[in-house]
C-alpha cells in the first residue's frame, strides 16, 4: 500500500493554543467538581440528584462538542488546545493537557456513553447520591486520561477511575459482586504497578529530574533492551485494561455482577483506555519495540478473536456471554495496531467507537430484560418475544450489529483491520493468509452466539406458557437510550469518514515513524 508521509515538526514546548481561555481544564474537572456538590443538594427524594447529574453530563456533552466544532482542526496532526500550568513545583509536575485526532474520538465517546448511562442508572435508588458522584468522578477520570500530555498525569488520571468501578461494583452488584470487585481491583491495580514503573522509567532515563512531557519522551532515544523492557511494562498494564488473554478473566465476572449502567461505562468505556494506552505510549512513544513486537500482537489477536468467540456460546449467563464476545471483537483493534499500516490503524480506532456503541447497547438491553424477568441465564428464558417486541426488535438490531452486519458501524470497522492485515508490507503472504483466515472463522463465529443467545431468549415458548407471563415492554426512557446509539451505529456504517476523518491524519503522523524500516 501507498503511504503518503508528511515532514511535520515536533513542537516540545507547546504551552497554549492561540486561544486562552482553558477548555479542556473545564471538561476534565467540571464532573467530579460538580458531582461533589450533589452531598449538598436538598434531601427531597432521588429525582433532583438524577435530573442534576444528568444536567451536569448533558452541560459536559455540550461543552465537549462545542469545544470539537469551533476550536478544533481537522487536518492538524498535532496537538491541539494545549494547556501547561505549573502544579508541583518540586520536581516539576505539570497539569497537561491537549487533544489530537487519536483522543477526540474517545472523548466524545466517553461523553455520550456516560450522558446515556446516568439516564440508564435511573432505576438506581440505594444510596443515590453516592452512586451518581462515583459516576461522575469516572468521568472525570475517563477524560482526563484521554486528554492527558503528562505521563504522571496520565497514570493518575488512569488510576481516578478505579476506585469508583470498585465502589460501584462492590454496593451495587450482585450476588458474588465483593468477589468480582476484588478480582477487579486485584488485576487492575496490578497492572498499574506496571504502568507507573513504566513512566518512572521513561521520565527518569538520561536526566537527573523526571521529565514527565509526551512530546519530550517522544523524541528520546533508548537502547533497545531497555526500550523493550519498557514496552513489555506498558503492555501489561495495557493488557489487563484492553483486556488480552490471559489477563481477560476479570472482565466476565466484572459483567457478571455489575449493574447494567456500570456495564455500559465498561464496554463503551474502560476497556478503549487499554487500546488507547497501546497507541498513544506503546506505538507513539516505543516505536522500535512495537516494530518488533507487531507481529506478536497481531498472532494474539487472531487467538483471542478465536479463544473469546468459541468460549462464548458455552456461557449461560446473558451478560458474561456479552463480556466474551467484546473480548472477542476487541482482538481486531490488537490486530489493527500490530498492523502498522494506516488501513489497519485507522480500522482500530473505528472498532474502539463503533464497538463503544454496540457493547454499551447490549448490556443496557440485558439489564432491562434482568429488570422484568429476573433470569440471568439462558437456559431458563425463552418465548418473550410476543410480550416485549420493542425490546426483541432493538435486541436482534444491536445483535446483528456486533455479527457486523453490512451497514452497521461493525462490518465497516473489521473490513478496514482485514483490509489492513492484507496490505502490511511487514508480514509474508502465508502468514497474512492464515491471519485472515483465523479472523475469517471468528466473523463466522460471531453469529453463532449472537443469534443463539437471541433464540434462547426471545423464541420458544417456555415463558410465554407459564402463568402471568405477561411483561413490560420498554419505556420512553429506554427507547430514548437506545434510538440514541442506534443512530451513531447506523450512520458509521453508512458514513464511516466522519469518524475516519478525526485521526486519518494522525495516523499517518504516528506511522511515519515506522516508513523507513
Amino acid at each position: 500500500m501507498y503511504f503518503r508521509v508528511r515532514d511535520f515538526r515536533v513542537q516540545v514546548h507547546l504551552v497554549f493554543t492561540t486561544n486562552f481561555f482553558p477548555w479542556l481544564t473545564i471538561i476534565v474537572v467540571l464532573p467530579i467538581f460538580a458531582g461533589s456538590l450533589i452531598f449538598f443538594l436538598p434531601h427531597r427524594g432521588n429525582k433532583i440528584i438524577r435530573w442534576y447529574t444528568i444536567f451536569i453530563c448533558s452541560l459536559e456533552l455540550l461543552l465537549t462538542t462545542y469545544m470539537f466544532c469551533y476550536h478544533f482542526q481537522l487536518n492538524d496532526p498535532l496537538i491541539q488546545l494545549a494547556e501547561d500550568y505549573n502544579w508541583i513545583n518540586f520536581f516539576d509536575f505539570h497539569w497537561r493537557l491537549g487533544i489530537d485526532g487519536l483522543s477526540i474520538g474517545p472523548i466524545l465517546l466517553t461523553g455520550f456513553i456516560t450522558t446515556l448511562a446516568t439516564l440508564a442508572a435511573w432505576p438506581v435508588t440505594r444510596n443515590s447520591r453516592l452512586f451518581h458522584f462515583l459516576m461522575l468522578a469516572m468521568y472525570s477520570g475517563q477524560i482526563g486520561s484521554f486528554s492527558s500530555r503528562d505521563l504522571l498525569l496520565f497514570f493518575i488520571m488512569w488510576e481516578l477511575e478505579l476506585i469508583p468501578i470498585y465502589l460501584l461494583l462492590s454496593m451495587w452488584g450482585g450476588k458474588k459482586r465483593l468477589y468480582s470487585a476484588t478480582k477487579f481491583i486485584l488485576y487492575t491495580g496490578g497492572g498499574s504497578i506496571f504502568l507507573l514503573m513504566g513512566v518512572l522509567g521513561i521520565s527518569l532515563y538520561g536526566s537527573n529530574e523526571p521529565i514527565f512531557y509526551f512530546e519530550t519522551s517522544a523524541n528520546q532515544s533508548y537502547p533497545l533492551a531497555l526500550e523493550i523492557l519498557f514496552y513489555i511494562g506498558f503492555l501489561i498494564a495495557f493488557a489487563v485494561k484492553l483486556p488480552i488473554i490471559p489477563l481477560h478473566t476479570w472482565l466476565p465476572d466484572t459483567h457478571g455482577e455489575a449493574h447494567y449502567s456500570t456495564c455500559m461505562l465498561l464496554a463503551g468505556i474502560l476497556l478503549k483506555m487499554g487500546a488507547y494506552g497501546l497507541v498513544r505510549i506503546n506505538m507513539e512513544l516505543l516505536s522500535h519495540a512495537h516494530y518488533i513486537f507487531s507481529p506478536w500482537l497481531v498472532i494474539l489477536g487472531a487467538i483471542q478473536i478465536i479463544y473469546a468467540a468459541s468460549t462464548s456460546p458455552g456461557q449461560r449467563n446473558l451478560k458474561k456471554r456479552i463480556a466474551y464476545s467484546s473480548v472477542s471483537h476487541m482482538g481486531f483493534i490488537i490486530i489493527g495496531i500490530g498492523s502498522i499500516t494506516d488501513t489497519g490503524l485507522n480500522g482500530a480506532i473505528l472498532q474502539i467507537i463503533s464497538h463503544g456503541f454496540i457493547g454499551a447497547a447490549l448490556f443496557f438491553l440485558a439489564g432491562t430484560s434482568y429488570d422484568r424477568l429476573r433470569l440471568v441465564y439462558l437456559d431458563e428464558m425463552g418465548g418473550i418475544a410476543i410480550s416485549m417486541p420493542k425490546i426483541f426488535t432493538m435486541f436482534s438490531s444491536f445483535s446483528t450489529a456486533s455479527l457486523a452486519l453490512p451497514s452497521m458501524s461493525g462490518f465497516v470497522a473489521e473490513l478496514i483491520v482485514f483490509f489492513g492485515i492484507i496490505t502490511s508490507q511487514k508480514f509474508l503472504l502465508m502468514p497474512k493468509i492464515l491471519i485472515s483466515f483465523i479472523m475469517a472463522i471468528g466473523m463466522i463465529l460471531t453469529p453463532i452466539y449472537s443469534l443463539s443467545m437471541l433464540r434462547q431468549m426471545f423464541y420458544g415458548y417456555k415463558l410465554f406458557k407459564t402463568p402471568n407471563s405477561y411483561f413490560f415492554d420498554s419505556g420512553p426512557r429506554e427507547l430514548f437510550v437506545l434510538i440514541s446509539i442506534f443512530f451513531p451505529v447506523i450512520g458509521i456504517g453508512i458514513y464511516p469518514d466522519f469518524v475516519l476523518s478525526l485521526s486519518v491524519d494522525k495516523v499517518e503522523y504516528i506511522l511515519s515513524n515506522y516508513f523507513s524500516r
